[in-house]
């Protein structure tokens, strides 16, 4: 649906269907919503919607962003959701792409997300691939996954951000504070130039600059959003000898977030 709650012409199926009765009222009611930039979503083409990632239920917000603008996402979700009794169900029949971490079959992430904007489709990314470890919650370092989907296919990315649900939710929380009604900010900006990078071998460092560039444009929105500068390196977990999955204040543990 569109923010004036038109239907689209995408088809949504029976799942997303499923979703919206069972996620959406409860998602109205229990927050506010600061929501700009809906304009910015192609709902004629397909794209890939980039954004920041704080809290375990953020894709929660994000899809309800993307979906009350007309655009329902296909997130690239970690495989071990797809094995969830119930949930694996759900998002499997809503067209959800499994993401196989460190093995063989990572690559058929990408090809299925290039299938998917080539269809029309928004297929949303969280490019830093894991919830942040700044310790400000800012954008960490990104991998290039948008870049390459994007640079392949010739599609926009529409940088996202969003904050506000950690506050329901903290980075790797267990407990939600759900009262008193939090403000949810999701904005969104006009694609990402890749134009000069278009049309270039895609090699390491077309990649990187392209992953730069929509870092940057997430990490300007969210600066807007909260009234602060960000910092002036974005953070590694490499360089600070943090694991690239789990808490990496508890050692490394599954997460349950896409």
């Amino acid at each position: 649906m569109t923010s004036e709650g038109k239907v689209t012409d995408r088809d949504l199926g029976a799942a997303y269907r499923f979703a919206e009765i069972v996620l959406r009222p409860p998602l109205t009611l229990l927050t506010k919503r600061d929501w700009r930039g809906g304009e910015y979503l192609p709902i004629d083409q397909g794209f890939v919607a980039a954004t920041n990632h704080i809290s375990h239920i953020d894709p929660l917000t994000f899809a309800h962003f993307l979906f009350d603008n007309g655009c329902p996402p296909r997130f690239l979700t970690k495989e071990s959701m797809f094995r969830v009794p119930g949930v694996g169900q759900i998002i499997t029949a809503a067209g959800q792409i499994p993401v196989y971490r460190e093995r063989a079959e990572a690559s058929h992430a990408y090809s299925a997300a290039v299938e998917a904007v080539q269809a029309g489709e928004c297929v949303a990314v969280y490019p830093e691939a894991t919830l942040t470890r700044d310790p400000g919650l800012w954008p960490m370092v990104g991998k290039t996954g948008a870049a390459r989907i994007c640079l392949t296919t010739g599609c926009p990315v529409i940088p996202v951000a969003q904050w506000g649900v950690q506050e329901v939710l903290a980075p790797y929380g267990r407990r939600p504070h759900l009262l008193p009604r939090k403000t949810i900010h999701v904005w969104a900006g006009p694609a990402v130039d890749l134009d000069d990078l278009r049309g270039r071998p895609l090699d390491v460092l077309t990649l990187r600059a392209a992953t730069e560039r929509i870092m940057d444009r997430v990490t300007g929105l969210l600066a807007r959003i909260r009234g602060q500068r960000p910092p002036t390196q974005r953070w590694d977990p490499r360089k600070h000898g943090q694991p690239l999955t789990g808490d990496p204040n508890r050692g490394q543990r599954p997460e349950r977030s896409a």
